[in-house]
């Protein structure tokens, strides 16, 4: 049995706090100073007013003002927060957090210095914790997993990454349930670094939809699942080539937390919406002032900042122009969606073949 505080009551936060007080652990879940009302609900009602649906009453849930406590004592605190507050997270860990805990990330994306170098954000936690960072054990859960799948039970499968055996054995004897299936890696990076791309590439996956919306096709007997499959296709090979630049194994991109991960994202929730907005032309300004204001969009924020570093990398020669067409900046073709990403594109297999 482990002590886990949760930092963070979003969806993937919550529904996480199901496997683990399944399994006899004891779970604090704390909100952020922006999980007020999500507190309030689940500690008077139980619901989860976002996930809709009562969260176990083993779970305890605190206020970020009493998350001294919900912490002390903790073998795991897992970090929960959204990208946009990772910062933030890694600053709270540093006056939370005591040497020897398990850190469990589940947030995903990157960050990227002036210069373009990215990192992972287990890396930006640590940046903010300094030599308490090097006193912690450090895992992470990737792989493709949705939130409300895994909290009403349906068969879920992910990656649990740490380099650490016991601290592996430790925490997938702590989550692993007959509906929620893991298996561990040692390589920390490939997989957050897949698990942050992937968010990039399932993006075009709800193109097309808007697309069709816009030329009064919706209910179009053929649809245009073709032009879809060669966006996928194209960011599973952009998705391998940045796991292997950033020092990853590439082969993560061809299983859970590379191409598993990236086909969940292009099936549901906010990105589908977003990006069904773009396909058909809605302005992003639009979409993120207006269409879907006050929705994290975890996706848009990791096409912003890779992008922005491809180009400074593009610039200082570390990575080529064409080496990423999905994401480069020249092509913020993500954003207004540029039909021509893909056509013209061949691996030297494929270059007799090309339509």
């Amino acid at each position: 049995m482990l002590r886990i505080a949760v930092l963070g009551a979003g969806v993937m936060a919550t529904a996480l706090t199901f496997p683990a007080v399944e399994n006899g652990n004891e779970v604090r879940f704390i909100g952020t100073h922006l999980d007020d009302d999500i507190i309030d609900s689940i500690q008077a009602t139980r619901q989860h007013p976002v996930l809709e649906l009562k969260v176990d009453e083993r779970a305890k849930a605190y206020h970020f003002a009493n998350a001294a406590e919900a912490i002390e004592g903790a073998d795991v605190i897992m970090s929960g927060v959204n990208s946009f507050g990772v910062d933030w997270a890694g600053r709270q860990l540093a006056k939370l957090a005591k040497p020897g805990q398990i850190i469990l990330c589940v947030t995903k994306g990157m960050q990227a210095d002036e210069d373009g170098t990215l990192h992972i954000l287990p890396e930006v936690l640590k940046k903010h914790m300094g030599n308490l960072a090097d006193e912690a054990h450090w895992a992470a859960i990737v792989g493709p997993s949705n939130a409300g799948e895994l909290a009403v039970h349906r068969d879920t499968r992910v990656v649990f990454c740490g380099e650490e055996q016991e601290v592996r054995d430790r925490l997938v004897a702590a989550y692993r349930t007959d509906y929620y299936h893991v298996w561990t890696s040692t390589d920390f990076v490939g997989h957050e670094v897949g698990a942050c791309m992937k968010n990039i590439f399932a993006f075009g996956g709800g193109f097309a939809a808007g697309m069709l919306d816009k030329a009064g096709q919706t209910d179009a007997k053929y649809v245009m699942y073709d032009y879809t499959a060669a966006l996928f296709g194209e960011g599973a090979r952009e998705l391998k080539q940045m796991v292997a630049f950033m020092g990853g194994d590439p082969e993560v991109a061809t299983g859970l937390g590379g191409v598993g991960d990236m086909f969940v994202t292009t099936m549901g929730g906010r990105n589908v919406r977003a990006r069904t907005y773009v396909g058909a032309g809605v302005p992003f300004s639009q979409i993120r002032n207006v269409k879907m204001k006050g929705i994290t969009l975890e996706g848009v924020a990791a096409i912003g900042v890779v992008g922005e570093a491809i180009e400074k990398l593009t610039r200082r020669g570390v990575i080529a122009e064409t080496d990423y067409p999905w994401c480069a900046p020249s092509t913020t073709s993500l954003l207004t969606m540029l039909p021509s990403i893909c056509p013209g594109r061949s691996s030297s297999a494929e270059k007799s073949d090309v339509g």
